[in-house]
């Protein structure tokens, strides 16, 4: 059976660098599994902290399509686009990172990912909002 379509490789990023790059501070990255994103350590732990994954992004229909939460952490880019969209511009503001909500029986009900929180320059909170 014959098929159309070439044959893709679909890995974008490993351990945050495209598979093709073969520069030294790509293997380092490889070779000791750490992740360049902002992870709460040094080292890649998708999927497992002792043999992480390493994938960060794959290619779909031609495009890259990021499938680590962790690589969205990149120049914290994803927490000034979400306090500028959340806050005013003026606002002073910070964030607070997997903040663990409990149902009403104590258990978990999950995680939210990032939690914006604008204040006064008393430090008082002023407005909130979830990432």
């Amino acid at each position: 059976m014959s098929s159309d379509k070439k044959d893709v490789q679909p890995l974008g990023e490993v351990f945050g660098f495209p598979i093709a790059n073969e520069s030294d501070r790509a293997k380092r990255y490889r070779d000791n599994k750490l992740c360049p994103y902002n992870n709460i350590v040094s080292n890649c732990t998708k999927n497992s902290i002792e043999f992480p994954l390493g994938v960060c992004s794959v290619h779909h229909k031609g495009k890259p399509v990021i499938v680590c939460p962790i690589r969205f952490r990149e120049d914290w880019t994803i927490i000034s686009d979400a306090a500028n969209f959340i806050f005013d511009g003026k606002a002073s503001w910070t964030h607070v990172g997997e903040v663990r909500l409990k149902d009403k029986h104590g258990k978990s009900a999950g995680n939210i990912d990032y939690v914006l929180v604008a204040y006064d320059d008393k430090g008082r909170v002023v407005d909130f909002g979830f990432a």
